[in-house]
């Protein structure tokens, strides 16, 4: 063409090609694990976060502090949704994944400066990643829900290092209790759905305080004062229609010539209303939970009947309340039986921090529960809900899967010592970037050697010493002796599934931002509809 430059791209476009584009995500990815990985461990420090707002949060739960910061870069991007993926499947161990990612991630950048192919590093990975799950289900331990003790080592495990750890007996109690009880068997599995347990957080008295409902908590009060504030041996009606008259569909206009017409309307509308009313009442409705309105006449209507009512009640809570109080969500009151009603031994009003709430408990058998958690500031109740949801969620997928590991960093370096000798095996460069694999996954006892002022080299040979003597699988580091002993007999244990989550996670990442050479600046992309192109 002349010698003339063909200009495919805007003028101003950004793009790096090559090993630049390799190396900037790289250094993205180590950044942010590095910021987050000081975290790890009990003796892990916090992250204070300030909004352009001012609103603070001080906390030192992964997910929580990659959601809040304000994050540009597109590989820094990828590892803020390992720590999204992590939780949605897990709900702990997302400092963890993040942190193997990023070292994952350095390793590969020193492979690359020594001429190591990309797709070469990311095949060895993946090969390495399949070997570690296959090592981590080897040394995995069996717990039932029965064992009460295991589980509670779990939850005490989860919360370490967060402000909940102070009370984490009373909490681990509380969490073990929840889980058990909206447990289900399905199709011979035991199935877990922390959805079903609200946890309602206030602020006041301390963490000790924090409890279990056998119900469930609504964060309302009575529509109006008449009613009563509390009911012994509830009937509870589901209704997710509106107790108030309903505007008609289309637009209509009524003409009312006199007095007595307007009075017939009225009337009209009353009666209509005390029809529904006493329907209620006639099948020994005493409690009323409505998902939206009810209207002045219909409350004045259920409180001359000392019914309780309470209205524009979350979708979300009337599934739950279902669940706790057997009771079935009807469209129309018409329909509604004395067989559909829920029952609970109390349904009671409280003011609790100051708001009216209502506690709906004493059910029997209920498949739905609550868990008040109490504090004394507003972020220490923050950090307490998280405690408390990292202990709900590593039950769950305990109980599910039904495996545990020992924690303190010894199935990474069990898994690092079974890599390293299935690398021998495979040979070639391959075999370079699968010991790359070992060396990175050791980030985990590593990082806890640091956190806790422990020298993390000492820390690493002494753990590796330890594992390659007979029976030395479940030997890791106890943070607090700063000695390394067997810590599942030390109480330092992990759900099996947080560990495979986080190896899985981080490895794809890792994979996907090494396959990536060329950065290039792009305009608004179309959404994917999942339609197929037009023929």
């Amino acid at each position: 063409m002349g010698g003339r430059p063909i200009l495919v791209l805007p003028e101003s476009t950004q793009r790096l090609r090559g090993r630049d584009a390799q190396q900037t995500n790289i250094d993205a990815a180590r950044i942010i694990s590095q910021a987050i990985r000081t975290t790890l461990g009990p003796r892990g420090r916090d992250k204070m976060l300030v909004s352009g707002m001012g609103d603070v949060t001080i906390t030192n739960d992964g997910v929580t502090i990659l959601d809040e910061m304000e994050v540009e870069h597109p590989a820094a991007k990828i590892m803020v949704e390992i720590a999204k993926t992590q939780e949605d499947e897990v709900g702990d161990g997302t400092t963890t994944a993040v942190a193997l990612s990023g070292a994952l991630l350095e390793e590969a950048g020193d492979l690359l400066d020594k001429g190591i192919h990309a797709s070469i590093i990311a095949l060895g990975y993946k090969e390495a990643a399949e070997k570690a799950q296959e090592i981590l289900n080897e040394i995995a331990i069996d717990v039932s829900r029965d064992d009460e003790e295991t589980l509670e080592h779990i939850v005490q495990t989860a919360m370490s290092g967060k402000g909940a750890e102070v009370r984490g007996e009373e909490l681990s109690h509380t969490c073990i209790k929840a889980v058990n009880q909206i447990a289900e068997e399905k199709d011979g599995k035991l199935v877990a759905d922390i959805d079903h347990i609200k946890v309602e957080k206030k602020t006041g008295k301390s963490s000790a305080d924090s409890q279990l409902i056998d119900g469930i908590i609504i964060d309302k009060g009575r529509v109006h004062p008449g009613m009563p504030k509390q009911v012994e041996k509830a009937k509870i009606a589901l209704l997710n229609t509106a107790l108030e008259v309903r505007e008609t569909e289309t637009s209509a206009e009524v003409e009312i010539t006199s007095p007595d017409q307007l009075k017939a309307f009225l009337d009209e509308e009353e009666g209509m209303l005390r029809e529904i009313v006493d329907h209620l009442k006639d099948i020994g409705a005493n409690v009323i939970l409505c998902q939206k309105g009810i209207g002045d006449i219909a409350q004045h209507f259920l409180a001359k009947e000392n019914t309780l009512a309470v209205r524009r009640v979350k979708k979300s809570d009337m599934r739950k309340l279902a669940r706790a109080t057997g009771g079935r969500v009807s469209s129309n009151y018409e329909d509604l039986s004395a067989d559909d009603l829920g029952s609970a031994d109390l349904v009671e009003e409280r003011k609790i921090a100051g708001d009216e709430m209502l506690f709906v408990e004493g059910c029997e058998s209920p498949k739905a529960v609550s868990v008040l958690v109490r504090g004394g500031t507003e972020h220490v109740v923050d950090e307490v809900e998280r405690a408390v949801h990292d202990g709900l969620s590593v039950i769950s997928v305990a109980l599910e899967d039904g495996k545990f590991v020992p924690g303190g960093g010894a199935p990474e370096i069990e898994v690092a010592k079974g890599i390293r000798d299935y690398a021998g095996s495979v040979g070639g460069r391959e075999a370079l970037a699968i010991n790359a694999f070992a060396d990175a996954i050791e980030i985990v006892p590593r990082t806890l050697a640091e956190n806790a002022g422990l020298d993390p080299v000492d820390i690493l040979v002494e753990l590796r010493a330890a594992h390659g003597e007979k029976g030395g699988k479940k030997k890791g580091l106890n943070v607090i002796s700063g000695e390394i002993e067997d810590t599942a007999k030390a109480g330092i244990v992990e759900p099996l599934r947080v560990k495979t989550q986080a190896v899985s996670s981080a490895a794809d990442a890792a994979e996907m931002i090494l396959r990536i050479d060329d950065v290039i600046a792009a305009s608004e992309l179309e959404e994917e509809t999942g339609a197929g192109p037009e023929m």
